[in-house]
């Protein structure tokens, strides 16, 4: 196949037909059972094992207010959110956090600000551990008293 003719069918000026050479004659369509390829047994997808162990963390950036549903969905599961609201106007910003407010508040949990107009929703079996600096520590490295 010439390059013209590869730049035309890239372009979808012409049929591309030359792709039949690349088929395999004892490829049967009928032999697809359905099943996932799985490569070794023992090998776990990510997903999978942060869901079974709870180690899952959903974030959510918001374009308006009909989108405050997927927050609470998540919630809802016991998963930890990251409300960005960056991208949203300040009064549905606003009402976003009115409702992860109302949504804390019903299911016992804790809302944090991370940073300007970002929140941590946190259900009520998860513990927050604050990160303090070691050089403010009294027990630090460097506290060689």
């Amino acid at each position: 196949m010439g390059s013209v003719r590869k730049a035309s069918a890239w372009l979808g000026l012409v049929d591309d037909n030359d792709d039949e050479r690349y088929y395999d004659d004892d490829y049967s369509e009928g032999s697809d059972t359905g099943a996932a390829w799985v490569t070794d047994p023992r090998v776990k997808v990510a997903t999978d094992t942060a869901e079974e162990k709870g180690r899952r963390i959903g974030t959510v950036t918001p374009d308006s207010f009909r989108d405050a549903r997927a927050i609470g969905e998540l919630f809802r599961e016991g998963v930890p959110v990251i409300m960005n609201l960056t991208a949203m106007e300040p009064a549905d910003a606003k009402r976003v956090v009115d409702f992860a407010a109302g949504l804390i508040f019903g299911l016992r949990g804790s809302i944090d600000r991370v940073s300007n107009r970002v929140f941590l929703l946190t259900p009520a079996d998860t513990e927050i551990i604050s990160g303090e600096p070691a050089a403010h520590r009294a027990d630090g490295f460097f506290n060689q008293s």
